[in-house]
């Protein structure tokens, strides 16, 4: 927990869809973090080791996630946090409970590759976005949940990140 003005804060970082690729713009941001949330298409193990050594982490499968490694994740995840129950799912098309109902304060999901914060009702609904390859047009994003004193916000960062430049050519014009 960090101390914030005087008040205890609980910092829970977002990343998703990194499908293989740990961006260091999306580590710098992640530290500092309480506890990380994956919300799938990780790509490989090794990204998962990588944010362990930044915070603990609760990660879920996706659907490009496969083999032995991914077997090993759960489909959802429940937790509790700071007192609130947070709900973990790549996509959030499939969920198959009432959040609201089961108390749950925030659903994290990734998937869509769109960054989001929406609240309906009375549950949070946050979509870190990717931080892996770039996916069309959409920006390269992770997130976080503030939770502090007793109370939970969320919010989504696009990442500044090198665009992929064309490498330039100088020709030197001979003289005859």
């Amino acid at each position: 927990m960090t101390a914030a003005r005087g008040a205890f804060m609980i910092r829970i970082g977002l990343i998703s869809d990194t499908h293989g690729l740990l961006r260091r713009e999306a580590t710098a941001f992640l530290s500092g973090s309480d506890l990380i949330i994956h919300g799938g298409d990780i790509g490989n193990p090794g990204i998962l080791d990588e944010l362990q050594a930044i915070a603990p982490v609760t990660a879920v499968r996706g659907n490009n996630d496969g083999g032995a490694w991914a077997e090993a994740l759960s489909d959802t995840e429940l937790m509790r946090v700071g007192g609130f129950r947070i709900y973990a799912i790549h996509d959030v098309g499939r969920l198959r409970i009432d959040p609201s109902a089961a108390g749950i304060r925030a659903v994290v999901a990734g998937h869509s590759h769109k960054p989001r914060v929406e609240e309906r009702g009375n549950v949070l609904f946050v979509n870190p976005g990717s931080a892996g390859p770039r996916r069309f047009t959409l920006p390269i994003s992770v997130g976080e949940i503030l939770i502090r004193e007793g109370t939970l916000s969320a919010r989504t960062v696009e990442l500044q990140v090198p665009s992929r430049t064309a490498t330039s050519l100088n020709f030197t014009r001979s003289s005859s």
